[in-house]
């Protein structure tokens, strides 16, 4: 029975773009890894979102009060993206910052765990990666921070279920995957004077040969077979406005997005919430099933299943 969230498949599936880059974000808010291929998993790709830096309070920290969180980077050991890598003892997170001593953190789970950690919406319990690590990130921070690890063990941080029930994720804002599409923001850098990354906007899937903004009205579609559906546009924030290189903000492209990205221009007959959107949200359908090879790829084709008519009617 077709879920009433997710519209059925139209007839007449079409190719309507191909993957043209990957990324994952560890630490969430800090620098991005660029992949070739990625294995999925049912809060993300491998890796992503799997660590939080929180303040005294054990409150998350984002780029949307620390900007400088984005001059932070974040190595992981080679094949550990791939689907069958193991974990070794040996095996650590790198992490590097400007002025900062390399700080490595063992992904070996660890046994201190921190009570009391929020990110937006969740609360609850994570594993601490302890002392080194808290010193590290107080240091570049300037303030009390420790650096936390999702405890996928005891805890589940289930997605809004009136977009998308029975999904969860970790660390992520809201959703396990964030898409994009070149031609959005081709169309959006032809009108600033200084045109802006896909970094800025932070997505999981980057996808080239379709229309400016056509990812609005993705419902459900195909990646190497994979089913994701599209179940709400990416309400954006500040940082956007955050040079990932300098860590310095600004006002654009917010400012030139509330222009044509708003939910009053998107969606006139509703009541405006003074919000800007970028980015469809994404769920891994089948993420229940068994097998191998449950890995997407640059190149691999996107296959429309379903879709709707306007932005309009786009999920908000």
């Amino acid at each position: 029975m077709e879920n009433a969230l997710f519209p059925p498949p139209s007839p007449g599936s079409e190719v309507a773009a191909r993957v043209s880059s990957l990324f994952v974000y560890p630490i969430k808010s800090c620098k991005g890894i660029s992949l070739s291929q990625a294995a999925l998993t049912p809060t993300g790709f491998r890796w992503d979102r799997n660590w939080l830096i929180v303040n005294s309070k054990g409150r998350g920290l984002t780029q949307r009060v620390e900007p400088k969180l984005s001059l932070i980077e974040v190595e992981m050991p080679k094949h550990a993206f791939a689907e069958e890598w193991e974990l070794q003892k040996s095996s650590n997170m790198v992490v590097r910052a400007p002025g900062m001593d390399v700080l490595k953190v063992s992904l070996a789970k660890p046994d201190k765990i921190a009570d009391g950690v929020s990110v937006w919406e969740w609360s609850g319990s994570a594993l601490d990666e302890g002392e080194e690590a808290s010193q590290w990130f107080t240091n570049f921070v300037g303030k009390p921070c420790r650096l936390v690890r999702f405890d996928s063990a005891s805890e589940i941080r289930p997605v809004d279920p009136n977009y998308a029930p029975g999904h969860i994720a970790m660390f992520s804002d809201m959703y396990p995957f964030l898409l994009i599409s070149k031609g959005s923001l081709h169309s959006l850098n032809k009108l600033l004077k200084d045109p802006v990354p896909i970094n800025r906007f932070r997505p999981n899937i980057f996808v080239d040969g379709c229309e400016p903004f056509a990812e609005d009205l993705w419902t459900e579609i195909l990646i190497d077979n994979f089913t994701f559906h599209g179940v709400k546009l990416c309400s954006r924030c500040k940082v956007p406005t955050i040079n990932q290189e300098t860590g310095i903000g600004g006002q654009e492209p917010i400012e030139t997005m509330r222009n044509f990205r708003s939910d009053k221009v998107l969606q006139p007959k509703s009541k405006p919430q003074g919000k800007i959107y970028f980015g469809q949200n994404m769920v891994w359908k089948d993420r229940l099933g068994d097998g191998t090879g449950k890995t997407i790829e640059i190149g691999d084709p996107v296959v429309v299943l379903g879709k709707l008519c306007s932005s309009a009617e786009a999920a908000t």
